[in-house]
């Protein structure tokens, strides 16, 4: 049975393009119709085409390349736990930003090869993993720096109907129930009470 060569490229939203991953991986051999692309975030490793090319496509003898470590995942438990996964399966991995993954050792040698591809591994891991770790720690500073400044998230409020306020007097002087108000105001019971909250 032949061996196949497959390549896999990550960005972390649509707005990124893969094209720098993918020319690293044709370069190298990768025919590009063999390369499954995922535009989604390494936080963890639930991402559509890379659980399809491990669980659908690829098998014993394959070779899986990657452009750097950190496409398989940024946290590094995961990323352990998926290189273990593919040796388990037959598969091999190459990682064209670690050398020593995509040279071939004579089997007396390959106690070698495997210690300092495990080296690397472990660093470029908690690379990856404090790289992650500082983004989400800027977004929460930037979150919290923003409410600060009275920044709205989420949905912008709902303009109001021209007979809110005067709806909404009757309401407070217990001339109409809400339920009235709802019809007067053509709205349904959950934008009425989204308004509600968002003008008290």
């Amino acid at each position: 049975m032949e061996n196949r060569v497959y390549g896999y490229a990550r960005v972390s939203s649509r707005e990124q393009n893969t094209d720098r991953q993918i020319e690293a991986l044709t370069k190298f051999g990768v025919p590009e119709q063999n390369i499954i692309i995922d535009k989604a975030s390494g936080k963890d490793t639930e991402r559509e085409g890379y659980q399809y090319l491990k669980r659908q496509i690829l098998r014993n003898g394959d070779t899986l390349v990657i452009k750097e470590l950190d496409r398989l995942s940024r946290n590094k438990a995961d990323i352990q736990r998926e290189l273990e996964h593919f040796k388990e399966m037959g598969v091999r991995v190459k990682i064209l930003d670690i050398p020593t993954t995509l040279t071939d050792f004579p089997p007396e040698q390959l106690w070698v090869q495997e210690m300092v591809t495990a080296i690397l591994i472990e660093v470029l891991g908690s690379i990856a993993e404090n790289e992650r770790n500082k983004i989400r720690a800027r977004q929460r500073e930037g979150i919290e720096a923003a409410k600060k400044k009275n920044v709205r998230f989420g949905r912008p409020p709902a303009p109001l109907p021209e007979n809110w306020r005067e709806v909404m007097a009757k309401v407070q002087r217990g001339e109409i129930r809400p339920v009235d108000a709802m019809r007067e105001l053509g709205m349904s019971r959950s934008g009425y009470y989204r308004l509600q909250a968002q003008h008290k």
